[in-house]
């Protein structure tokens, strides 16, 4: 699954990114998290095919999509790029552990405190009151912000909440930061609806012999 566009609250009042899978279907999907954000856009194995991290371009492009936004003016590396990969993948197996109650293993956690150790991005705050990124970012100044959201989430309140959508067919990762946390779809237009689904047709086909 591809990121192809991402909007914040503020923009068409509807928060998440916009996933386009490559058979051209589409659909709306928050993971609740800014490091999360980072997951959909491909990985090892059978996620290469979802692999949208081809050069610095769709980097960049990536971070003016994500939650960061805001006019961010980035310069990446191709070296970054793979850096970025391998945090990613570093990134889902953390979340995949903890959905999953094993334990995280070292090499993951390394990774996400190497990348946590360069600067981040600087942010600024404007006259009116909004936020700005300070220029001169780079690919580390980006991944280390990205790392320093995973450590928050991870440590945080929200980290017992980190899950894989209840789809049989989705790895989708999100944490639920809903009130009830009772959340179990990546969305409710996408799987949610497709449960939704086949669990009518369960009741009518009972219905049917039934009677």
């Amino acid at each position: 699954m591809s990121v192809s566009a991402m909007d914040t609250p503020g923009r068409q009042g509807l928060p998440g990114m916009l996933l386009v899978h490559p058979d051209g279907s589409s659909f709306r999907f928050d993971p609740g998290a800014l490091c999360l954000e980072l997951l959909p856009t491909g990985g090892p194995g059978p996620l290469a095919y979802f692999e949208v991290l081809h050069g610095p371009e769709a980097l960049v492009r990536w971070a003016g999509e994500s939650r960061l936004a805001g006019g961010l003016d980035l310069a990446v590396s191709p070296a970054e790029v793979a850096a970025a990969r391998r945090l990613r993948d570093a990134l889902r197996r953390l979340a995949e552990a903890r959905a999953t109650g094993l334990p995280p293993a070292p090499e993951d956690l390394a990774a996400v405190n190497d990348a946590a150790a360069h600067p981040p991005l600087a942010a600024r705050l404007t006259g009116a009151g909004a936020r700005e990124w300070a220029a001169g970012a780079t690919g580390s100044g980006l991944l280390s912000t990205v790392a320093r959201d995973a450590v928050d989430l991870f440590t945080g309140a929200y980290a017992h909440r980190i899950r894989t959508c209840g789809g049989d067919d989705c790895r989708l990762l999100f944490v639920d930061t809903s009130r009830p946390g009772r959340r179990r779809w990546c969305s409710m237009e996408r799987c949610g609806n497709r449960h939704k689904v086949r669990a009518h047709r369960a009741r009518m086909t009972t219905a049917d012999e039934r009677g």
